[in-house]
């Protein structure tokens, strides 16, 4: 049997896994106020180094970066504004580390989508950014039957080869069937393959948490998590946010017996040692994170958490998630200890992230130190590309920031969010992680109060004062 997915970069050996590594977090220091002087915060953002291949343990964090003088532009009328109800952010100068702004942002809380950095950089630092999912087919253990091995890549589409779907470059399953055909008849069979059995076992436990609203489904944001689909399940490939279905397998069955003509399908799983016969692969996996956050596909997300968990051996269920990413977020020196995560596209109010875990992330992709170059050409561009395209957004007297805010957005109905780079007008470079939450259903017009507030950060630059 052909292994579950293909790669061109080794599984990464951790022999310090269980080392214990220290990591110094800088306090934020009270600031004082006086006729309008502003007293800068004193702490520093702080970024783990990857460890050296002769130091098997990780090294501590640098030291924190003392504060650099008074800066005197407030944001405080839009950070107040009750449209953002509970608000928690933090800001960094991405260059300095220092922290500029801060409020609450050490508090693990609902992430909405801004949760896709976390299950992004989790991926790529498992399987790295060549790595491609397969979908292979195996001989079954009686005559004329065949198995169709669902491994994860549900960007697979049943659109004929020269036609692409919402994700460009995706592997066909015209081609596929193609494929197996060819590889039957080398095997030197003479039967035709009358039976096809739909093997979805690679991902197990619940495909939908009881917190998902179904009308994901209906609004063509979210499928059921499966490991065998196509098209992320949607009824027409070519759409977007085209409608779900709720039986994710069946319709990837249905589409590949289609290329055999008699043959029927059945659920099942594979025969131990079956032989292979054929394989597609699915794009890199930074070509799935960038459509990942640029656009908020829930199901890539789903799906990426899911092999995550499977590598580091914690499981292929939801339950599974939370050590599984951890685990591997682990040689990137990012505290995952206030961290929970119970799925991995965001949509679940029961996961809990701080803020300071996000800015810490970005700052390490900014920098280099993480080097995960696909993160920063997937954030949306405020005004201009993915979820943050749309006119309501960044529009204004948030405006003048269009262009230049790269930001992860995120929305549930108790909260908004949006994580990312600003390249302020002073010519800093920010990190950024803002949450505006609520215990009830927050209005359309907290988005544009959390645009506001990000174009306040993208005015003062360096010069931000944390009143």
């Amino acid at each position: 049997m052909p292994p579950a997915s293909s790669s061109s970069r080794a599984p990464r050996r951790r022999p310090w896994r269980t080392a214990v590594a220290a990591v110094v977090f800088a306090v934020l220091g009270a600031g004082s106020v006086a006729a309008g002087a502003i007293t800068a915060p004193v702490a520093a953002e702080t970024v783990t180094a990857a460890p050296a291949p002769t130091a098997p343990a990780r090294p501590l964090a640098e030291n924190a970066v003392p504060a650099s003088g008074i800066r005197q532009c407030s944001v405080a009328e839009q950070a107040g504004n009750p449209d953002l109800h509970t608000l928690q952010a933090r800001v960094v100068n991405a260059t300095t580390g220092e922290v500029l702004f801060d409020r609450d942002s050490t508090t693990p809380a609902r992430t909405a989508s801004n949760l896709k950095l976390l299950t992004a950089a989790a991926a790529l630092e498992t399987f790295g950014a060549e790595y491609r999912i397969a979908t292979p087919v195996v001989a079954g253990s009686e005559p004329g039957t065949i198995v169709l091995e669902g491994r994860g890549d549900l960007t697979l589409t049943r659109l004929p080869t020269g036609q692409e779907s919402v994700y460009p470059g995706a592997a066909h399953l015209d081609e596929l069937a193609r494929l197996t055909k060819q590889a039957w008849a080398d095997a030197g069979h003479t039967e035709p393959i009358t039976r096809i059995v739909l093997d979805s076992s690679f991902f197990g436990g619940e495909s939908w948490l009881p917190e998902w609203d179904t009308k994901g489904m209906r609004e063509g944001y979210q499928s059921h998590v499966s490991a065998l689909q196509v098209d992320a399940d949607r009824f027409y490939p070519t759409i977007e946010y085209s409608g779900r279905g709720s039986d994710p397998v069946a319709r990837a069955g249905d589409a590949f017996a289609a290329y055999f003509p008699g043959a029927t399908t059945v659920i099942g799983t594979a025969p131990e040692g079956a032989a292979p016969l054929a394989h597609v692969s699915s794009p890199p996996l930074s070509d799935l994170v960038e459509y990942m956050l640029r656009y908020s596909d829930n199901m890539i997300a789903e799906s990426l958490a899911r092999l995550v968990a499977i590598r580091e051996g914690a499981g292929n269920d939801f339950a599974a998630l939370d050590a599984g990413l951890k685990a591997a977020l682990e040689p990137l020196g990012l505290d995952t200890s206030a961290v929970t995560i119970a799925d991995g596209s965001g949509l679940s109010a029961n996961n809990a992230v701080p803020n300071v875990f996000f800015t810490k992330l970005l700052r390490g992709v900014v920098d280099g130190d993480i080097d995960m170059s696909a993160i920063l050409a997937g954030l949306p561009v405020a005004g201009e590309t993915g979820t943050l395209r749309y006119e309501s957004r960044f529009s204004g007297d948030a405006s003048d920031a269009a262009g230049h805010v790269r930001a992860k957005t995120g929305w549930i109905q108790t909260a908004y969010t949006l994580s990312g780079v600003i390249d302020a007008k002073d010519g800093a470079t920010l990190v950024f992680s803002l949450y505006a939450l609520d215990d009830e259903p927050l209005p359309a017009t907290t988005a544009h109060a959390v645009d506001e507030l990000a174009a306040a950060f993208y005015r003062c630059g360096d010069e931000l004062a944390n009143t």
